[in-house]
């Protein structure tokens, strides 16, 4: 069912990408290891891959294959260990604390446990992710976030606790949050996961109109074969190695 869905999308109509030539991440021979002496394993071999500003790119393959690995050393949530890591122009192999936070910044995270705090409403669980940010401190947070929460589908949601809200409603806060500070990268784990198949059709169409109004790039992992068809290019992860991937954007 994968090879025909890859398939499909590599036989859609394509053109040339017209991507800024400079890559929003690249990846040069980056390994990455679980455990210590006799008990550590590899669990990442020789990623190589670039991923340009603008494009949507799905990493799909087998559970325990290394996408959420990769996933998280992209977005600074570990430590790198061997191979060179580029986000946003900040090689991560050297960076200290503050260059990781000021990358981390720059990124807008999307999961597949949502990860809202329970105790805040929706609005507050936006305004957070604002709250990082110097720039928005002088301006009205509220408002922002009412803002694009509204632009999500939920502006008679605003006020709610995430306990009051339906699964669907919770992945919309949660892409509302990743999205309110117009990050240059949205990385995406599982985000249709736990969600029936329109609201997780609704919910990465959602991520896709917004990313592309914003100028955003996504990187997305999954195992839903029905969404691929969204993404511009698709790289394919097997036992902790990139294996294949369709390197042409659709019209």
């Amino acid at each position: 069912m994968l090879k025909e869905s890859i398939q499909e999308t590599q036989n859609s109509k394509y053109k040339t990408p017209n991507y800024d030539p400079k890559p929003i991440i690249s990846v040069r021979q980056l390994n990455y290891y679980f455990g210590l002496a006799q008990l550590r394993k590899q669990t990442l071999f020789d990623i190589n891959l670039d991923i340009y500003p603008g494009e949507i790119v799905i990493m799909t393959g087998p559970s325990g294959s290394g996408k959420t690995t990769l996933l998280t050393l992209i977005g600074g949530l570990r430590s790198m260990q061997e191979g060179s890591l580029k986000i946003l122009g900040q090689e991560m192999s050297c960076a200290n604390k503050r260059q990781i936070m000021e990358v981390r910044k720059q990124i807008g995270y999307i999961f597949q446990a949502h990860n809202l705090l329970t105790f805040l409403t929706a609005k507050q669980n936006v305004r957070m992710s604002l709250e990082l940010h110097n720039k928005y401190l002088e301006q009205d947070m509220d408002k922002l976030a009412s803002d694009i929460l509204n632009t999500v589908g939920l502006g008679d949601r605003v006020d709610y606790y995430t306990d009051n809200l339906s699964g669907g409603q919770k992945q919309r806060v949660a892409i509302a949050r990743a999205l309110a500070s117009h990050p240059q990268l949205v990385l995406a784990d599982e985000p249709t996961a736990a969600l029936d198949k329109k609201s997780g059709r609704d919910v990465v169409e959602l991520m896709q109109r917004l990313a592309k109004e914003q100028g955003c790039t996504i990187l997305l992992v999954t195992h839903d074969n029905r969404i691929l068809d969204i993404a511009d290019r698709i790289v394919h992860m097997e036992d902790g190695r990139l294996l294949k991937e369709s390197k042409e954007q659709k019209i």
